[in-house]
């Protein structure tokens, strides 16, 4: 193209040249011939600024997009990649709360420390313990920082850690003294909107359990009293406040995560008695049994496998040790506390 402008260009130059040398000579261009050859010179020169236009153009869009590129590189950041801390192959080393009747304590008295130690006698190792306080962190202070490999206790579909097959289920249920026959069986009885109704809470902040949830959907809120999960840490296993709140009448019924109610109903001098909620999944998906499992750090595949041998073996173990503890299952019917 650069080419033909120059070209027409030299043919106008000449053209105007001899036309002023020789006017008179026959052979001069016309007039016309000299406009002509102006207007192929001034058409190829705008079709040569219109190339140089579209080529500047692009380049700077190139530019632009290296540079959005260098810019978006600059503020990307890769996600940081969990150091491999690996599990001890001598030790079962266990992350509990000191002070969390009926499923942990100090003293191993809970329910999870007899399965730990279960399986670690099957296992043919000892147990090792870090105690800690089960608050908001735990997972990231305890199992991911390395203090230990095992937590025992936790929901099959956990995303803090890589969870075995479960060892059981259990679900949440109605407290009630066994002398007020309330018989309440569903989140749908009547009676729920006009007894004083007790609920667990997780943490300062009050955030809700599934049975809130299920409560807030029926409308029943102003007659609900929160009672948190962690409680005074400085008396002896503080979740079971609520426990004692329906046996001392200041509550007339409460929604407990069964373990735990099943435990301290056991133990109350106030005749109670525990029923499983219903439905088991309040629609559209808000489920109140829970599947739970053994959670120990994610790529530990070989801990995994041989935890949840030892729990393939010791099953029945497992049941009885669950069944003195008074555990409700999502199949069996009220059970009364002594």
């Amino acid at each position: 193209m650069f080419s033909h402008f120059r070209n027409a260009s030299h043919r106008l130059e000449r053209t105007r040249r001899a036309c002023r040398l020789e006017r008179s000579r026959p052979g001069c261009h016309t007039v016309s011939e000299i406009r002509r050859y102006a207007c192929e010179a001034r058409a190829f020169q705008s079709i040569w600024l219109l190339a140089i236009a579209g080529l500047l153009a692009i380049l700077t869009s190139c530019t632009t997009q290296q540079a959005q590129s260098e810019t978006w590189d600059k503020h990307y950041i890769d996600p940081p990649r969990q150091k491999k801390i690996p599990a001890s192959e001598t030790t079962l080393r266990v992350c509990a709360d000191p002070n969390n009747l009926p499923f942990s304590n100090q003293k191993g008295e809970g329910f999870e420390n007899k399965i730990a130690e279960l399986l670690a006698a099957d296992m043919h190792r000892p147990v090792e313990y870090t105690w800690w306080a089960q608050r908001r962190g735990f997972f990231r202070n305890t199992l991911k920082d390395g203090k230990c490999d095992v937590v025992m206790g936790v929901p099959a579909a956990f995303e803090m850690a890589a969870t075995t097959k479960s060892y059981y289920r259990s679900t949440y249920v109605f407290v009630t003294r066994k002398d007020r026959k309330l018989d309440i069986k569903s989140f749908d009885d009547p009676q729920l909107k006009t007894l004083k109704v007790g609920v667990q809470m997780v943490g300062d902040d009050g955030t809700n359990t599934p049975p809130v949830a299920a409560l807030n959907n029926r409308g029943i809120v102003q007659n609900v009293k929160g009672y948190t999960l962690y409680g005074d840490y400085t008396k002896d296993s503080p979740p079971h406040e609520i426990i004692d709140a329906v046996a001392n009448k200041d509550i007339d019924v409460a929604l407990v995560w069964g373990p735990l109610a099943g435990y301290w109903a056991a133990k109350s001098k106030t005749p109670l008695t525990i029923t499983p909620v219903a439905p088991q999944v309040d629609l559209p998906y808000l489920p109140f049994v829970y599947d739970i499992s053994v959670g120990v750090r994610r790529g530990e595949d070989d801990l995994k496998s041989k935890i949840e041998d030892a729990l393939a073996r010791r099953q029945s173990d497992i049941d009885k040790i669950l069944d003195s503890y008074h555990m409700p299952r999502p199949t069996e019917q009220a059970k009364e506390g002594v």
